[in-house]
């Protein structure tokens, strides 16, 4: 079961928000991140304008370079998406 403390650990302030990595969500939930991805995809109306914002290259090598848990992020052709406070909170599991 995951605590408040785990996913407060994993927050970061991204464009002026509290996010969490979809990288992080499905670590929390031990699946795997194209699991997560999935549902969002899979679910859209589950996931209004805001509830997702999608990293540009520049945040995401901004990320590799300030936090060494998304070095993995470094060589990724894939886009990271972060989870708003609003929508990391319904993101998992699909219905």
């Amino acid at each position: 079961m995951t605590n408040i403390v785990e996913v407060e650990n994993r927050m970061i302030t991204l464009r002026g928000q509290q996010v969490i990595l979809d990288l992080d969500v499905a670590e929390l939930y031990g699946v795997e991140t194209r699991d997560i991805n999935k549902s969002v995809k899979n679910n859209p109306g589950k996931f209004p304008e805001g509830y997702i914002i999608a990293l540009g290259c520049s945040e995401k090598n901004e990320l590799v370079e300030n936090f060494h848990r998304f070095n993995r992020l470094k060589h990724s052709t894939v886009m990271p998406k972060a989870f708003t406070e609003r929508g990391g909170s319904i993101c998992w599991p699909p219905s």
